[in-house]
Formats: structure tokens, sequence, C-alpha cells
């Protein structure tokens, strides 16, 4: 475990600005919150954020000014607390590009990088204004007349991703839903977990078939109880819809958003012990 295990700073510091980024989990669960909030105390710049969909984690990093673009297919709180109130106020200002996409066709990206190739077809697009918004090329399939939409690779540089549990050589254990994180972990040049806790690698011998990102894709590992905070963490702990509800009433307005920043983020407050 000394070659990989790593302090949460540490590892964030070494993310450069500019980097592509791509964040696990999934709208309010099981997203890398801790990662996210080292990211906002080290004031990274220009980063390219990459999710299906994401929530708080994308709506923080453009409100404290982390972020140059996002290639995303949803990005919200689902219907408890409604749309991501920094994200769009940071589109509409441009400080933010929207790269936007169908979660469909963020899959497809990562899928290609995946498989080495410079693009996936998709079907499903048609009549959608979405590729001509982004430039999607239609290719002619070569074994028919059909046309499908070719989705360029999307390769992170850094998948950030927070699992219930790995072990000392960086084999991560997903408890419930996976969403695209496996995708993430393949598709990028390098991964960072976090991790709820450390386990002995014995026990994942026994159940290969419990593993969901294996520690040869894996670099750095950090151990992180409560890693997901704010998000929620299957099955230790739901999110933390009071504090995420104080977020949402602020994050339109840029100046209180910083200052919540500044409190509760800077401030050091972090998860419930």
């Amino acid at each position: 475990m000394s070659d990989k295990l790593r302090n949460l700073a540490e590892v964030i510091s070494s993310i450069p600005d500019g980097s592509i980024l791509a964040l696990g989990g999934n709208t309010l669960h099981r997203g890398p919150g801790a990662a996210v909030h080292e990211l906002v105390r080290q004031e990274k710049r220009g980063l390219e954020l990459v999710k299906t969909a994401g929530a708080y984690d994308i709506d923080l990093l453009c409100a404290a000014g982390c972020v140059g673009a996002v290639s995303a297919g949803f990005i919200g709180y689902e219907t408890p607390f409604g749309m991501a109130q920094a994200y769009r106020t940071a589109v509409e200002q441009g400080r933010v590009e929207a790269k936007e996409h169908a979660c469909a066709t963020v899959i497809a990206g990562l899928r290609a990088a995946i498989q080495g190739i410079p693009f996936m077809p998709i079907a499903g697009l048609q009549g959608s204004a979405l590729p001509a918004a982004r430039g999607f090329s239609l290719v002619q399939d070569p074994y028919s007349e059909a046309e499908v939409y070719a989705i360029p690779a999307l390769m992170p540089d850094v998948a950030l991703i927070h699992v219930q549990e790995v072990d000392a050589e960086g084999n991560g254990r997903i408890i419930g839903t996976r969403f695209e994180d496996v995708l993430m972990a393949q598709a990028a040049r390098r991964v960072i977990l976090t991790a709820e806790r450390i386990v002995d690698g014995e026990s994942f011998a026994a159940a290969p078939e419990t593993v969901a990102i294996p520690g040869f894709l894996v670099e750095d590992v950090v151990e992180a109880p409560g890693g997901a905070w704010p998000f929620s963490c299957t099955p230790g702990y739901s999110y933390d819809a009071d504090y995420l509800e104080r977020w949402v009433r602020v994050a339109r307005d840029p100046d209180a958003a910083r200052a919540f920043i500044a409190a509760y983020v800077l401030g050091g407050v972090g998860a419930p012990a």
C-alpha cells in the first residue's frame, strides 16, 4: 500500500490546471465530495469536467472558478433541489463553456477512448438539435446506406472516483450501482480512488467479481471515511439534504456562493462526524 497510499491534499496537488477531469458517481450519489472540496481549496483552474449527470460537484466547482468547460449530459439535483444554478450562472456569464452532451454520448466518447479508436458511432440522435450544436458528424455505415452520428473519443486526464472499499493493490469495490465509474477508470490516463475504508485484499481474492476497478488501473489511493459527503454513499449514509438545501439557496448569486464556500469549504466545516 505504501506505493499507492497518499493523502488527499497530495494527490489533488498533482492534478495540473487545465486537466480533463472525470468525476465519478451520479447526481446526488457517491460523488467524490472530499476530493471536490480539495480542488476548491487548492484553487485549481481551467478544468474540463466530464460526467453523465452531475450535481453539487460541478455546481460548486463552477462557483469557485475552477472550471473552464463541462462535458456532461445533465447537471442538476434531481427532484429535491432543482437545477444547478451556479453552473447555469457561470455558463450564462461566459465563464464556463457548456459542451452539451446526452448521457449516451458521454458514454460513447468514453468507450471510444477505452478501445483506442477516434470515435464511436451512436444511434438515436436523429431529429435532435444536439449534433448540430456540438458538430457531431454523420458517417455512413459501410455495410448499408444508413447514417449514424460519430461521437469523438473522450479521454480524461484523471478520473476521480469514490468507492466504499479498496485494498493494498488499489482494487476498488463499489457497493450498489456503479454508474459510469468503471468506464471512466478504463478511459482515463490516470485514476485516483478515494475510499471509505481500506480492507484486506484477501476478501477480494475470494470474490474477484466484486472488484469494480482493478488495481492495475489505479495510480493513487486515499483513505477518506465520509469522502462522498454531501453525496450519499450506499449503504453508509444518505445525501445531506440540509446542507444541499442551504447551498442551492445561494448558488445562483456569485457573491453569496463565494461566501458559502468560504464558510463551509475553505473554512473546513466538512462532513459531520
